[in-house]
Formats: structure tokens, C-alpha cells, sequence
């Protein structure tokens, strides 16, 4: 998804082409035996990748539209929420307003809040919001889940009154929705600067080098390096041994551990390129801590 969005091939993430791609490649990469579903009556649905449902279903107190009227519906949607016909505030609205839309709608028989939450992010990188980077909005309303779980359904509730909105929902319940969005962006923007703070970075970079050697996993001094990497943003492996006080053998034996791990990458393919800060997922955990939820317990959009 994000090789199209960068090679501007997504002109429309509203399209139900384009939803139905976003459910098709995800559901290709699985396995047969997570292709079945089961239905609250106990029937047992197969799932077809990119397919939109043909079955009944309910999600929690939600009844989705009849699967006859998805077609309508979804060409509803994209009429509204097209983002080429809407400016750059609208664009970062209508991302949230469209999120909560597409679940309700609930056009798979499952995996509707994977893909929303995919096609989410599209609509914020045409948004030009998210740049691709740590930050998302989707692991915001993870962190967030019983929030979410309460807005979204909040945002069900049909229309009440005439000040209400003039479709059949209730228009407070989505404008609530859309505050909470925006919040949780704004939250995550906070998080992330706090993450990224140089100091407080450089120091748990640092505790985790010294950890690393303190257990034997790597060799004296590797945490030194990583620390001047991190600091300088790249280092020529000619200076390593000087800044170790060792010789250029120990060096490259710390250097080639270090490699190995992964913590430090060369900064081209030659055997001799300078060598840059690594994020393997062993470390990632202590660089960037809660950078993702301990304990997701999965969205109220899943379901047939």
C-alpha cells in the first residue's frame, strides 16, 4: 500500500476497488484456516480475499447494512469522502469521519478493522499528515481501545432529533468520534516527541549496550559505539579501533557483532561504508518503550 501511495497510484482511497484491494492483499498472505469465520448462529463462513460479503452479520449491538445494499452504500461513501474533492482541513475530517463509516458499513464478512485502519492511513499520507514514520494513529486507538470501542458505537446511534443531523445516525455521536480521533493523533504527535527527545534517547540506547555486554550477548565496548553512532549519525569504521583504545582486530570484532545484531547497518552495500544506527525489533522494546500496546484485545469490527 505504501509503494502505491508513494508512486501516486492511489487517486482514490475511497474507491471500493481500492478497499477491496487493501482486503484481498491482506487476506492472500494468510493461511486457508483463517479464511473461516463463524457466524452467531455457529455456521462456519469462508472468507474470500477482496470479496464483499454476502452473509448477515452483527457486531456486537451494531446490524450492519444487508449485504444487497453494500454496492449503494459504498458508492455512497466514496462520494462523500473522496479526498480530490475536498480541501486540507476537510481531508484530515474526513479521515476520521470516514474511519468510523467504514466499520458501520462493515462491507467484509471480517477484517473490516484491519483494512479500515489501513485505509486510514492512506487517507492521512494523501492527507499529507502522516509521513510513514513511528507515528500512527492507529496504534493511538489501540492504546486506546475502550475509548474507541465507546465512540465508535456512540457514533451508531441513530439520529436524535431534528437538531441531530439530517441522516439517519446520529451526528453529535460522530462529531464526538471525530474530536476523539483528532486527540488521539495529537496524542501520539506528544508521544513520539517525548520518544525522540536526544537526551532521553541517547540514554536508553546507552542502558541497553551496557545490558547487552553486561549479559555477554556482545562484546566489551559495543556500547560506547553505539552511542557514538547515535550521536554523530555515522561512523567510519577507521575510527572505531582509536575510539576503543583497541586494535583495529577488536574493532572489527565489535563492529562485526554489532552488525550481526543488526544495531548498526552500513550506510551503503561495501564492506567498508561508514556505519549507521540499526532498529532490529530485539531492540526496539528499550529504545522506544509502550511504542506498542502489551495487550491489544483485538476492535468490536471483527466478526460475522
Amino acid at each position: 500500500m505504501m509503494r502505491r501511495l508513494e508512486a501516486g497510484d492511489v487517486p482514490d482511497p475511497c474507491s471500493p476497488e481500492f478497499l477491496c484491494w487493501l482486503h484481498r492483499s491482506f487476506y492472500e498472505r494468510l493461511a486457508d484456516e483463517f479464511r473461516v469465520v463463524r457466524s452467531p448462529a455457529g455456521r462456519e463462513v469462508r472468507l474470500v480475499p477482496g470479496e464483499l460479503r454476502h452473509d448477515e452479520v452483527t457486531v456486537g449491538t451494531h446490524y450492519p447494512p444487508r449485504s444487497s445494499a453494500l454496492p449503494a452504500f459504498l458508492e455512497h461513501f466514496n462520494g462523500g469522502y473522496d479526498p480530490r474533492r475536498l480541501n486540507a482541513v476537510q481531508k484530515v475530517l474526513a479521515t476520521a469521519a470516514s474511519h468510523h463509516r467504514f466499520v458501520w458499513i462493515h462491507p467484509f464478512v471480517d477484517g473490516n478493522g484491519r483494512v479500515g485502519r489501513l485505509f486510514t492511513t492512506a487517507m492521512l499520507r494523501i492527507a499529507q499528515v502522516d509521513a510513514g514514520g513511528l507515528w500512527s494513529i492507529a496504534r493511538g486507538m489501540a492504546r486506546t481501545v475502550n475509548d474507541y470501542r465507546a465512540r465508535l458505537m456512540a457514533a451508531d446511534a441513530p439520529r436524535k432529533g431534528d437538531l441531530d443531523g439530517r441522516g439517519n445516525l446520529s451526528d453529535e455521536g460522530l462529531t464526538e468520534f471525530c474530536r476523539y480521533f483528532l486527540e488521539t493523533a495529537l496524542d501520539q504527535v506528544q508521544y513520539i516527541r517525548g520518544l525522540l527527545n536526544l537526551d532521553s534517547l541517547q540514554s536508553r540506547i546507552l542502558a541497553y549496550g551496557r545490558r547487552e555486554v553486561d549479559l555477554g550477548a556482545l562484546p566489551k565496548g559495543s556500547d560506547e559505539i553505539l552511542r557514538q553512532v547515535f550521536l554523530r549519525g555515522e561512523l567510519p569504521r577507521g575510527e572505531l579501533h582509536a575510539m576503543l583504545g583497541a586494535s583495529e582486530r577488536q574493532a572489527a570484532r565489535v563492529a562485526s557483532a554489532l552488525v550481526k545484531n543488526q544495531l548498526l547497518v552500513p550506510a551503503t552495500p561495501s564492506h567498508r561504508a561508514p556505519l549507521r544506527l540499526g532498529f532490529p525489533s530485539s531492540a526496539v522494546f528499550y529504545y522506544f518503550p509502550d511504542l506498542y500496546p502489551s495487550d491489544p484485545r483485538g476492535s468490536r469490527t471483527s466478526g460475522a
